[in-house]
């Protein structure tokens, strides 16, 4: 069965993406799989995010686009390198599965989920923001366009009524 993941690996191959940087996410994990079992995606796990930004500076050195996946807990890892992308000036996209949000369990989410988008805009990161499924494909691909042919940074926050409430132990 085909799902809003599907449509983001769709238009990563649309858009000749080559290289996908992740950590551990259980809302990407389903486009992880997919970008591994691609013969045309080279995967890269990562030990923190911010060892994606600098990645993807050297994907574009050569020749090569790129994505980052991350989890908004992950975006303060990445805000020292995110100068980067305008001092080098070179595209960047990340995909950012939101916590902190909407129907969120767990108090230590809150912060930084709240804080991605701030601390993103100042950065000069450009963002678009996704809750529902019939938008993901759309919204990754006006993103990768901004980026890969307008020489942005941008942010896909994929908001929690997108990649659902999670829940652990009893209601």
């Amino acid at each position: 069965m085909s799902d809003w993941r599907d449509d983001i690996f769709a238009v990563l191959q649309d858009h000749d993406i080559k290289q996908v940087y992740h950590v551990p996410d259980a809302g990407h994990s389903r486009l992880i799989e997919a970008c591994q079992k691609s013969n045309a995606i080279r995967t890269l796990a990562l030990t923190t995010e911010e060892e994606g930004v600098p990645l993807a500076a050297g994907a574009w050195l050569g020749g090569q686009r790129s994505v980052l996946l991350m989890q908004s807990s992950g975006v303060g890892n990445t805000i020292n390198l995110m100068g980067l992308t305008k001092t080098l000036r070179f595209p960047f996209l990340t995909l950012i599965t939101m916590r902190g949000d909407y129907g969120e369990f767990n108090s230590w989410q809150y912060p930084m989920g709240q804080g991605t988008p701030k601390v993103l805009e100042a950065m000069g990161v450009l963002l678009y923001s996704v809750d529902s499924a019939a938008e993901v494909k759309a919204t990754v691909d006006a993103a990768a366009r901004s980026a890969f042919h307008g020489g942005q940074a941008v942010a896909v926050l994929l908001r929690q009524k997108l990649i659902g409430i999670k829940t652990f132990g009893k209601k």
